[in-house]
Protein backbone atom coordinates (compact mmCIF):
# COMPACT_ATOMS: atom_id res chain seq x y z
CA UNK A 1 0.00 0.00 0.00
CA UNK A 2 1.26 3.45 -0.90
CA UNK A 3 1.10 6.45 1.38
CA UNK A 4 0.46 9.70 -0.41
CA UNK A 5 0.07 13.14 1.04
CA UNK A 6 -2.73 14.70 -0.99
CA UNK A 7 -3.59 18.39 -0.71
CA UNK A 8 -7.11 19.32 -1.82
CA UNK A 9 -6.61 22.99 -2.60
CA UNK A 10 -9.53 25.39 -2.64
CA UNK A 11 -8.82 28.51 -4.67
CA UNK A 12 -11.26 31.35 -5.15
CA UNK A 13 -10.70 31.68 -8.90
CA UNK A 14 -12.06 34.68 -10.75
CA UNK A 15 -13.60 34.01 -14.16
CA UNK A 16 -11.35 35.44 -16.87
CA UNK A 17 -8.47 36.46 -14.57
CA UNK A 18 -5.73 34.12 -15.79
CA UNK A 19 -2.85 36.06 -14.25
CA UNK A 20 -4.64 36.44 -10.93
CA UNK A 21 -5.63 32.78 -10.86
CA UNK A 22 -2.06 31.68 -11.58
CA UNK A 23 -0.93 33.90 -8.69
CA UNK A 24 -3.58 32.30 -6.45
CA UNK A 25 -2.33 28.82 -7.35
CA UNK A 26 1.28 29.82 -6.71
CA UNK A 27 0.45 31.34 -3.33
CA UNK A 28 -1.17 28.11 -2.15
CA UNK A 29 1.74 25.91 -3.22
CA UNK A 30 3.89 27.21 -0.36
CA UNK A 31 1.13 26.18 2.06
CA UNK A 32 1.09 22.59 0.77
CA UNK A 33 4.86 22.14 0.42
CA UNK A 34 5.89 18.55 0.92
CA UNK A 35 2.72 16.97 -0.41
CA UNK A 36 2.86 14.30 -3.12
CA UNK A 37 -0.02 15.72 -5.13
CA UNK A 38 -1.94 19.01 -4.98
CA UNK A 39 -5.41 18.84 -6.50
CA UNK A 40 -6.95 22.09 -7.70
CA UNK A 41 -10.56 22.62 -8.82
CA UNK A 42 -12.00 22.19 -12.27
CA UNK A 43 -11.09 25.23 -14.39
CA UNK A 44 -8.97 26.72 -11.59
CA UNK A 45 -6.88 28.74 -14.06
CA UNK A 46 -9.79 30.26 -15.97
CA UNK A 47 -12.49 30.45 -13.35
CA UNK A 48 -15.76 28.57 -13.79
CA UNK A 49 -18.15 28.61 -15.54
CA UNK A 50 -16.45 30.12 -18.56
CA UNK A 51 -19.53 30.66 -20.69
CA UNK A 52 -18.66 32.69 -23.82
CA UNK A 53 -15.00 33.22 -22.90
CA UNK A 54 -14.41 29.87 -24.63
CA UNK A 55 -15.27 31.66 -27.88
CA UNK A 56 -12.14 33.80 -27.55
CA UNK A 57 -9.25 31.78 -29.06
CA UNK A 58 -6.60 34.04 -27.49
CA UNK A 59 -8.05 33.49 -24.00
CA UNK A 60 -8.14 29.71 -24.49
CA UNK A 61 -4.55 29.69 -25.80
CA UNK A 62 -3.48 31.81 -22.83
CA UNK A 63 -5.17 29.31 -20.50
CA UNK A 64 -3.03 26.53 -21.96
CA UNK A 65 0.09 28.71 -21.68
CA UNK A 66 -0.70 29.45 -18.02
CA UNK A 67 -0.96 25.73 -17.31
CA UNK A 68 2.36 25.09 -19.08
CA UNK A 69 4.02 27.83 -17.03
CA UNK A 70 2.88 26.22 -13.78
CA UNK A 71 3.89 22.79 -15.09
CA UNK A 72 7.43 24.07 -15.69
CA UNK A 73 7.50 25.22 -12.06
CA UNK A 74 6.21 21.91 -10.69
CA UNK A 75 8.65 19.82 -8.74
CA UNK A 76 8.25 16.75 -6.58
CA UNK A 77 4.64 17.63 -5.78
CA UNK A 78 2.41 16.69 -8.71
CA UNK A 79 -0.18 19.31 -9.63
CA UNK A 80 -3.64 18.58 -11.00
CA UNK A 81 -4.79 21.81 -12.65
CA UNK A 82 -8.06 22.58 -14.40
CA UNK A 83 -7.89 24.74 -17.54
CA UNK A 84 -9.42 25.30 -20.99
CA UNK A 85 -7.49 23.30 -23.58
CA UNK A 86 -7.62 24.36 -27.23
CA UNK A 87 -8.04 21.62 -29.82
CA UNK A 88 -6.25 21.74 -33.19
CA UNK A 89 -9.59 22.20 -34.96
CA UNK A 90 -10.66 25.22 -32.89
CA UNK A 91 -12.62 23.17 -30.37
CA UNK A 92 -12.15 23.71 -26.63
CA UNK A 93 -11.95 21.06 -23.92
CA UNK A 94 -12.69 21.31 -20.22
CA UNK A 95 -9.41 19.75 -19.11
CA UNK A 96 -7.14 18.86 -16.24
CA UNK A 97 -3.40 18.58 -16.56
CA UNK A 98 -1.18 16.40 -14.41
CA UNK A 99 2.07 18.32 -13.96
CA UNK A 100 5.10 16.78 -12.29
CA UNK A 101 8.84 17.26 -12.27
CA UNK A 102 8.75 20.43 -14.34
CA UNK A 103 6.65 19.02 -17.16
CA UNK A 104 3.13 18.15 -18.25
CA UNK A 105 2.77 14.42 -17.57
CA UNK A 106 -0.60 14.29 -19.30
CA UNK A 107 -3.89 16.01 -20.04
CA UNK A 108 -7.37 14.63 -19.56
CA UNK A 109 -10.41 16.05 -21.38
CA UNK A 110 -13.74 15.89 -19.57
CA UNK A 111 -16.03 13.37 -21.27
CA UNK A 112 -19.43 13.96 -19.68
CA UNK A 113 -20.55 17.50 -20.46
CA UNK A 114 -23.56 18.54 -18.36
CA UNK A 115 -26.32 20.53 -19.99
CA UNK A 116 -28.86 21.20 -17.25
CA UNK A 117 -29.50 23.72 -14.49
CA UNK A 118 -26.57 26.20 -14.46
CA UNK A 119 -24.50 24.12 -16.88
CA UNK A 120 -24.24 24.71 -20.63
CA UNK A 121 -21.07 22.76 -21.31
CA UNK A 122 -22.23 20.87 -24.40
CA UNK A 123 -22.52 24.24 -26.16
CA UNK A 124 -19.08 25.43 -25.06
CA UNK A 125 -16.84 22.37 -24.95
CA UNK A 126 -16.07 19.26 -26.95
CA UNK A 127 -16.16 16.00 -25.02
CA UNK A 128 -12.90 14.15 -24.58
CA UNK A 129 -12.23 10.98 -26.56
CA UNK A 130 -8.52 10.24 -26.00
CA UNK A 131 -7.70 7.06 -24.08
CA UNK A 132 -7.46 7.62 -20.35
CA UNK A 133 -4.07 7.29 -18.69
CA UNK A 134 -2.89 6.35 -15.24
CA UNK A 135 -0.11 8.41 -13.69
CA UNK A 136 2.52 7.08 -11.31
CA UNK A 137 2.66 9.42 -8.32
CA UNK A 138 4.53 8.40 -5.19
CA UNK A 139 4.42 4.81 -6.40
CA UNK A 140 0.62 4.76 -6.74
CA UNK A 141 -1.38 4.45 -9.95
CA UNK A 142 -3.51 7.61 -10.10
CA UNK A 143 -6.43 8.22 -12.45
CA UNK A 144 -7.88 11.67 -13.14
CA UNK A 145 -11.31 12.79 -14.30
CA UNK A 146 -13.45 15.92 -14.14
CA UNK A 147 -16.67 16.48 -12.20
CA UNK A 148 -19.57 14.99 -14.19
CA UNK A 149 -17.38 12.07 -15.25
CA UNK A 150 -17.83 10.75 -11.70
CA UNK A 151 -21.64 10.81 -11.77
CA UNK A 152 -22.16 8.52 -14.76
CA UNK A 153 -22.62 4.79 -14.16
CA UNK A 154 -20.26 2.71 -16.28
CA UNK A 155 -18.44 5.89 -17.29
CA UNK A 156 -14.90 7.28 -17.29
CA UNK A 157 -14.24 6.72 -13.59
CA UNK A 158 -15.26 3.07 -13.89
CA UNK A 159 -12.77 2.68 -16.76
CA UNK A 160 -10.00 4.07 -14.55
CA UNK A 161 -10.82 1.61 -11.77
CA UNK A 162 -10.92 -1.27 -14.25
CA UNK A 163 -7.54 -0.10 -15.56
CA UNK A 164 -5.95 -0.41 -12.14
CA UNK A 165 -6.24 3.05 -10.59
CA UNK A 166 -5.42 2.98 -6.89
CA UNK A 167 -6.39 6.61 -6.35
CA UNK A 168 -9.00 8.63 -8.23
CA UNK A 169 -8.61 12.39 -8.48
CA UNK A 170 -11.77 14.04 -9.76
CA UNK A 171 -11.46 17.81 -10.06
CA UNK A 172 -14.78 19.51 -9.44
CA UNK A 173 -16.09 23.03 -9.79
CA UNK A 174 -19.84 22.59 -9.58
CA UNK A 175 -21.98 24.52 -7.12
CA UNK A 176 -22.75 23.07 -3.73
CA UNK A 177 -26.24 22.17 -2.60
CA UNK A 178 -27.58 20.56 0.54
CA UNK A 179 -27.03 16.81 0.43
CA UNK A 180 -24.30 16.92 -2.22
CA UNK A 181 -21.65 15.29 -0.03
CA UNK A 182 -23.98 12.35 0.64
CA UNK A 183 -24.61 12.03 -3.12
CA UNK A 184 -20.87 11.94 -3.81
CA UNK A 185 -20.23 9.37 -1.11
CA UNK A 186 -23.05 7.16 -2.39
CA UNK A 187 -21.54 7.33 -5.87
CA UNK A 188 -17.99 6.37 -4.99
CA UNK A 189 -18.23 4.20 -1.89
Amino acid sequence: MHRLRVALVQVNSVVGDLDGNVARVRSTLAEVAGCDVAVFPEMVLTGYPLEDLVLKPRFVADSRAAMETLAAESGDCALVLGFADPGPDGSVHNAVAVCHGGAVAGIYHKRQLPNYSVFDEARHFRAGTKPQELYRIGGARVGVAVCEDLWVADGPVDRLVEGGAELLVVANGSPYHQGKLAEREATVV
